[in-house]
């Protein structure tokens, strides 16, 4: 199964910094499951671009659908809210969304607006269902 790769995503906003504050890999380890990989800081200007890594994520036909946010540094209400989003278009497809979170600057924010109650939340890749170290991404 092949699927987008996101190195880096454009930014829409002009900022040429946007694209280099987030870095975003989609993977399918396993044939049942997708994993995005999210690094940098998830703010204002790259909230969009983690909403366009998600759908990428979203369309993948598989039953279990991981969020690796272990290389996140900040996560701002706008990526909190693409988060929420991305939580309802799963329930939507009858899937639930995985996230992986050690952080506090990931698992706070969820923990305080009670959204954490969205999502699948654990502390490892092996936890939420997918091999710990598969970072090979889709061409």
């Amino acid at each position: 199964m092949e699927a987008p790769v996101f190195d880096t995503i454009p930014s829409e906003t002009g900022d040429g910094d946007a694209a280099q504050a987030i870095g975003t890999t989609l993977t399918r380890p396993r044939p049942d499951a997708a994993v995005l990989t999210v690094t940098g800081e998830i703010d204002t200007v790259t909230a969009p671009h983690l909403r366009t890594a998600l759908d990428g994520l979203l369309e993948q036909e598989a039953p279990t659908l991981v969020a690796d946010l272990t290389g996140i540094t900040f996560l701002a209400s706008s990526g909190l809210a693409v988060l929420i989003q991305a939580a309802h278009r799963a329930e939507g497809t009858q899937r639930r969304l995985r996230l992986v979170a050690t952080g506090r600057q990931v698992r706070r924010p969820l923990e305080i607006t009670g959204t954490d109650q969205l999502f699948d939340i654990h502390d490892d890749r092996e936890s939420a269902g997918v091999p710990a170290d598969d970072r090979a991404a889709l061409d």
